[in-house]
């Protein structure tokens, strides 16, 4: 059986500081901080000077190393610190926060003999074993894509909006006025297994001192920031984590793990005049069918990297483009400039991709709900104001089965392993799901007047997070820790 007959199936052929860290702010006072004089320089501004001050002024036995946590000791050996007599000592401190607190209110850099340096101590700066048990392996037989949404507003859902800096308007759909929270407590079981439930520091540790990234369009952008609040909400505020906008990139580090988590801007995969990460709306789409040599230059580095692509090609029924001489343009029915899109991005995972220390996913389409009528016949809608996924079996006229046909031959010749992430019908079910009139368009919120008129201004392409593309990552989640516990 084929995915082309039964849009479900996985082609068989894809199987699955400790550094001190001087000022690095903002970061609580208390048991784990060690507060140290040591020879050195440092530039104090803002906020970051009164919490210098404070901690001085506080922390009275700070000519001592102060408490040790538990995981202090990863840190090796510390510099000591030179002990005056006990008397001495608040005489010292008074001093040294004079002379501090006179410089800041200068606004002055400072170098010097001593300075004031906080430093974390940190259960993970080291390397720890992660264990898998066998409630979070998937059982042999089991297709993590066939199943149905269970609603379960006990444990979901994983993380809260508010809670998560880093998601764009696009997708804030609560902040953004959706009156209902409904979408975020579906859970997505499948018929033969459970799924582990997603340990963001599983998931870090899996990454340590690697590279995820996320390759595709706005869809698979949805996919990346749900990853990144999905890490981030399991690893107490303390720990640094920081997110780069390096276009077409976008790069979310957390440093004691030396992990990031990656998105790169390409909807078409193959290189195209709409691979500017911002000005990218164009009249007329135009691919360079032959070539990925411009994104394949971000991509080698990578340790795992998850591809989609797949709206940006239905925008119309034809396309232009070249192949081979760019200066010979015509005209390409939409699913034969796929394929040939799509074999072009093979013949460079064969020959580019080193199986033994990278990882390949393909995430088949993302579908839309455009039309009412499909799932509620006599009706003229569309996504807006459902609240509910679609019961029993569905299949939209928006998602293609010839181009999921086009991914399985293709990726079928691969020598090289990709495992595809057949995300489809499992995404089907979701018609709630979606931003609605909640989100954005060209950049800026709906008005008050384009939220009035649904027909015209919904968005039943994109998703609201929490949401759907948490379930696509809590497999990608599984497959990956499977992988992790068959490599030990």
């Amino acid at each position: 059986m084929t995915w082309t007959e039964s849009a479900l199936m996985i082609s068989p052929l894809s199987r699955l500081a400790s550094s001190n860290e001087s000022l690095l702010l903002p970061a609580p006072v208390g048991p784990d901080i060690t507060t140290t004089f040591c020879r050195s320089s440092l530039f104090f501004d803002g906020a970051a000077e009164q919490e210098v001050a404070k901690s001085l002024l506080v922390r009275r036995n700070g000519c001592t190393e102060g408490r040790r946590s538990g995981a202090s000791a990863a840190y090796g050996k510390r510099r000591q610190l030179i002990r005056r007599p006990p008397t001495l000592k608040p005489l010292i401190i008074f001093g040294a926060a004079r002379v501090i607190l006179d410089n800041l209110k200068n606004n002055l850099s400072w170098s010097g003999d001593w300075i004031f340096e906080i430093t974390r101590h940190s259960k993970y700066t080291v390397r720890v074993p992660i264990e898998v048990s066998e409630e979070e392996t998937i059982e042999d037989g089991c297709n993590v894509f066939e199943g149905k949404w269970v609603w379960d507003n006990a444990s979901y859902p994983l993380y809260r909006e508010e809670t998560c800096p880093f998601l764009v308007k696009q997708t804030t759909c609560l902040k953004n006025g959706r009156p209902d929270s409904f979408y975020q407590n579906w859970r997505w079981q499948p018929n033969s297994c459970n799924l582990p439930r997603f340990d963001g520091v599983k998931l870090l540790e899996m990454l340590r001192d690697k590279r995820l990234m996320f390759v595709g369009d706005s869809v698979q952008r949805s996919m990346f920031e749900s990853m990144v609040c999905l890490a981030q909400s399991a690893i107490p505020n303390d720990v640094k984590r920081s997110l780069r906008r390096i276009p077409p990139r976008k790069v979310f580090k957390v440093e004691e793990f030396n992990a990031t988590i990656e998105y790169y801007w390409a909807p078409f995969i193959i290189e195209s005049i709409s691979d500017h990460a911002t000005n990218h709306t164009v009249l007329k789409r135009l691919v360079r069918l032959d070539s990925v040599a411009k994104h394949s230059r971000e991509w080698e580095g990578a340790d795992i990297l998850i591809f989609e692509s797949y709206v940006w090609w239905m925008y119309k029924p034809t396309i232009n483009a070249t192949y081979g001489s760019i200066d010979n343009i015509q005209e390409y029915n939409v699913t034969t400039a796929y394929r040939l899109a799509l074999e072009t991005w093979a013949n460079w995972i064969d020959s580019s991709i080193n199986p033994q220390t990278q990882k390949i996913f393909f995430a088949t389409m993302s579908p839309t709900h455009l039309w009412s009528w499909e799932w509620k016949p006599g009706t003229d809608g569309n996504c807006f104001n459902e609240t509910r996924p679609i019961e029993g079996s569905y299949w939209g006229t928006g998602s293609s089965l010839d181009i999921m046909g086009i991914v399985e031959d293709v990726l079928g010749q691969l020598r090289t392993k990709v495992t595809v992430l057949n995300i489809t019908q499992l995404s089907e079910y979701r018609k709630d799901g979606h931003t609605s009139v909640y989100g954005e368009r060209k950049g800026k919120l709906l008005t008050k007047e384009q939220r009035s008129d649904p027909k015209n201004y919904a968005d039943c392409i994109h998703w609201c997070l929490p949401g759907v593309p948490d379930a696509w990552n809590e497999i990608l989640y599984a497959l990956l820790l499977q992988d992790y516990r068959g490599q030990r």
